[in-house]
């Protein structure tokens, strides 16, 4: 019987892929489970269907990606911070805060999908990755500056 699988099943496929399975698999396991339909034309027009839609939609999101990545490397930042007298900053420097800093210039950029190791406690310049979908990587620099010295 072929069956056209609703979700990944371990050790049969992956979502949307026709199959040929026995009868019984097929009526007792996969069918009750919601995991896959009958393998019926009308099915299989739509599932086709499905994957040109999302084969378009990753495309458009591709172009999207790649244009951002495009806009944030080499951007410099200055993130301006209280430092104490001993130059020691009062709060770290975290992928959340350059998350805010990105976000303040129009670029959407999750926390998460900001690489760094630790945060920064100290003053400097600072390389930061940014990972984004489809494997693209963004590099920039951030300039982490004393507040007072903004007011010069």
């Amino acid at each position: 019987m072929k069956v056209i699988l609703l979700q990944n099943v371990e050790k049969l496929g992956k979502k949307r892929e026709v199959k040929e399975v026995t009868n019984g698999y097929a009526r007792n396991f996969l069918i009750p489970r919601k995991l896959a339909v009958l393998a019926s034309q009308p099915e299989i027009d739509r599932v086709e269907k499905e994957k040109e839609l999302e084969a378009q939609k990753a495309e458009e999101e591709l172009i999207h990606f790649q244009e951002l990545a495009s806009q944030v490397d080499g951007l410099e930042l200055e993130i301006f911070t209280k430092v104490s007298e001993e130059g020691k900053l009062f709060g770290a420097i975290t992928s959340a805060k350059i998350a805010e800093v990105l976000a303040e210039k129009s670029f959407q950029i999750k926390k998460e999908q900001i690489k760094l190791d630790e945060p920064i406690k100290e003053l400097g310049e600072y390389e930061i990755i940014v990972e984004l979908p489809h494997n693209l990587e963004a590099k920039f620099k951030i300039f982490v500056v004393k507040e007072e010295e903004k007011d010069k």
